[in-house]
């Protein structure tokens, strides 16, 4: 009994929360795909039923690996563009500062990823043309086109400004809607975490989250687990970064304090040998006078 409480106490979430947020309900049971036959509980009124036991250990596996990412200094990329998950998304990981798409999945954004870095590079050299001046020596025209080209860049890809590389993960909502997302990671061998409905295939994603990914309360709950292991996570790679310098001084400190001993060492040992020299000259004078005298006798 005590074993199954730290069990609790460990998962990020709990059969109840979940219920509550509607994460069991499924598809229609026409709709369903045999591959997730093993995360089905049930069937009810002609619905599947999600086996939300299941649901809690993929949870704590899927936050587990995006606290890593999180802790190791690389990013993960979030996609959801479907209405429901947009604003949810939006709002929830741009507190973490990880790059998100909530607008059309910009085709070729992975698998040709240095042209969508130049039309991020575009949108910034705009903002240096608005600072520095030059913005306000163009005519009518020039301003409004510009003006509209920035907008546009913004809306596509203003959240991903500051993916310099490719990220390390992609977490998905509705893996049907963002299967091109989820096709260009495959190719790239990047890890897919997603949110699988009953209607869905899991064979191509690493880290199946069986849940119910239309609602927006279902939605918002892993979203916001997700966004704690990875807040989590940052925290844990800035504690350790504070320790690196304190633990350098110390080294360096110690590595001193060993130069400095040798040093007086060998300033001790210097004055030692000279001495030993002497003595050695003072016994050679004797030996060599008491031999010059013998030769005079004869």
């Amino acid at each position: 009994m005590p074993k199954n409480l730290n069990k609790q106490k460990m998962s990020r979430t709990n059969f109840q929360e979940l219920l509550e947020a509607g994460v069991h309900f499924g598809h229609l049971k026409r709709k369903w795909n045999a591959k997730m036959a093993p995360y089905i509980f049930m069937e009810k009124n002609g619905i599947h039923i999600i086996d939300l036991h299941k649901t809690v250990v993929k949870i704590d596996e899927a936050a587990a690996a995006v606290k890593q990412i999180a802790k190791s200094g690389r990013k993960i990329l979030f996609v959801a563009t479907k209405k429901q998950a947009k604003d949810i998304v939006a709002e929830r990981i741009k507190a973490i500062n990880m790059p998100y798409v909530t607008e059309r999945w910009p085709g070729g954004m992975l698998t040709n990823f240095p042209t969508i870095r130049k039309a991020v590079k575009k949108m910034n050299s705009i903002d240096k043309m608005m600072t520095d001046g030059t913005f306000d020596t163009l005519s009518k025209r020039e301003k409004l086109q510009i003006q509209r080209q920035r907008a546009k860049l913004e809306k596509n890809l203003g959240s991903i400004a500051n993916l310099n590389r490719l990220p390390a993960a992609l977490f998905v909502v509705d893996v049907q809607k963002e299967y091109i997302a989820v096709r260009e990671a495959n190719r790239l061998n990047i890890p897919v975490i997603a949110m699988v409905d009953t209607c869905c295939d899991p064979t191509p994603i690493d880290f199946v989250i069986p849940a119910n990914d239309d609602a927006s309360k279902s939605i918002a709950l892993i979203v916001d687990i997700m966004a704690k292991a990875i807040q989590e996570g940052l925290e844990e790679r800035k504690a350790e970064k504070d320790k690196e310098p304190a633990a350098t001084e110390k080294e360096e400190g110690v590595k001193t304090r060993a130069r400095k001993v040798k040093k007086a060492a060998d300033v001790v040992e210097e004055p030692e040998d000279e001495d030993e020299a002497d003595e050695v000259e003072e016994v050679e004078k004797p030996t060599a006078t008491i031999a010059d005298d013998e030769i005079d006798e004869e």
